[in-house]
């Protein structure tokens, strides 16, 4: 059985993999929401009286929440734990975002999971790993990219180091790994019978994500210097530039001849250096192309280069990507439930994701009809007994 209402849309390489994602913030219910993306039947527990939303918004946009029923149970009551318990019991994963030891204290721990479902794989998501000094402490995305180089690698020359939202620790490093960890594992279960418990650590992963810059560091061939380097604002065939209008254009014509393009059609091919790969050239180049690209509109810049091979696009909003042409085509973003949002990615010629329900109102909106699915029972006599809340 699948959950409430989304048996005949849900679709993707994953229908049939059962999941049960105890809540939490960031990588976790990034990662549940790909899986679910991916045709999961994904269970939410969620505490009850909580809106599970990291900042004050509309739960209609809490977008990490799609595509998977919420169940309010609580996790200090007899009942509920018995029913968390059964669901696991159930499932082909669990994904769980809590520090060490707490998910052991509540009696949800991989133990006891894995006594009862023994081809259970499950996820542990933390930001410093299930073991070492720190797995104790709290910590964000930005403590964690601080500790392991990338932060430091990041930012203009003389600058501080900048902040690349939470994309690189949270979502890259965190809860991408968490899935290529469950997955993986989970493939490895349907051959030998046996579950296993994967460490997610977003310190992990996102040292992992650095491997190439690691290794040009050992090679001599990228300085600690941040700005000066070639994919970190160093070189300036590989930056932005303010447009007439206020708006930016991207360059990144790392070829030669993607970086003649560029600058034939800039106008500026006369008197760009030949060898753009010349340290000793970059500030020449730089200001060439700043008062070139300060010369026209963003849109202007747009046209002309769209669709060449100079490597040269206009940085785009939020609010704005959604309707470049190229995206549009693409379908890469969807209208919704009257939202519009991230279509599921990446994309598969036969069995193809796509989104089913919209992220619940409330936690424990779909209490009664998500447990009847994955058949639990007297449902009636849980809600009765405050192990979980129906809202």
């Amino acid at each position: 059985m699948t959950s409430p209402g989304t048996e005949a849309l849900r679709q993707g390489p994953l229908r049939g993999v059962r999941v049960v994602e105890l809540a939490g913030l960031g990588p976790g219910p990034f990662a549940a929401m790909l899986l679910a993306d991916l045709g999961a039947d994904v269970v939410r527990i969620d505490r009850p009286g909580t809106t599970g939303l990291p900042v004050p918004m509309p739960p209609e946009v809490d977008l990490l929440r799609r595509g998977r029923p919420s169940v309010a149970l609580d996790l200090k009551h007899p009942e509920g734990i018995a029913t968390a318990q059964a669901l696991i019991a159930r499932a082909d994963v669990l994904i769980e975002g809590f520090r060490p030891g707490v998910a052991e204290r509540l009696g949800l721990g991989p133990d006891e999971c894995l006594t009862a479902n023994p081809r259970l794989v499950y996820g542990r998501m933390t930001g410093w790993g299930q073991h070492g000094p720190l797995s104790q402490s709290a910590g964000h995305d930005i403590t964690y990219l601080a500790i392991t180089g990338a932060l430091s690698a990041i930012g203009r020359a003389g600058g501080p180091p900048q902040v690349p939202l939470n994309l690189v620790g949270d979502f890259g490093g965190g809860a991408l790994y968490l899935v290529a960890g469950v997955l993986a594992a989970l493939l490895e279960a349907r051959s030998s019978g046996e579950g296993q418990v994967v460490d997610a650590a977003i310190v992990d992963g996102t040292a992992h994500l650095s491997t190439m810059l690691t290794g040009l560091v050992s090679a001599g061939l990228w300085s600690q210097a941040r700005g000066t380097n070639l994919f970190d604002t160093g070189a300036p065939f590989y930056d932005v530039y303010e447009t007439a209008d206020g708006g930016w254009m991207a360059v990144g014509p790392l070829e030669t001849m993607f970086y003649a393009e560029m600058v034939d059609r800039l106008e500026i091919a006369d008197r760009a250096p030949a060898d753009h790969l010349d340290p000793r050239q970059w500030p020449l180049l730089r200001r060439l192309l700043a008062e070139a690209f300060s010369g026209r509109t963003r849109d202007d810049w747009t046209a002309l280069f769209e669709g060449t091979d100079a490597c040269v696009s206009p940085v785009l909003s939020y609010a704005e990507a959604p309707e470049h042409s190229h995206l549009a085509a693409r379908g890469t973003y969807v209208e919704h439930h009257g939202v519009v949002q991230p279509a599921p990615a990446p994309r598969f010629s036969r069995t193809p994701g796509a989104l089913s329900s919209p992220p619940p109102l409330r936690a424990g909106a779909d209490t009664r009809a998500a447990l009847e699915a994955w058949g639990i029972t007297d449902v009636d006599a849980l809600l009765a007994s405050g192990g979980a809340v129906q809202t």
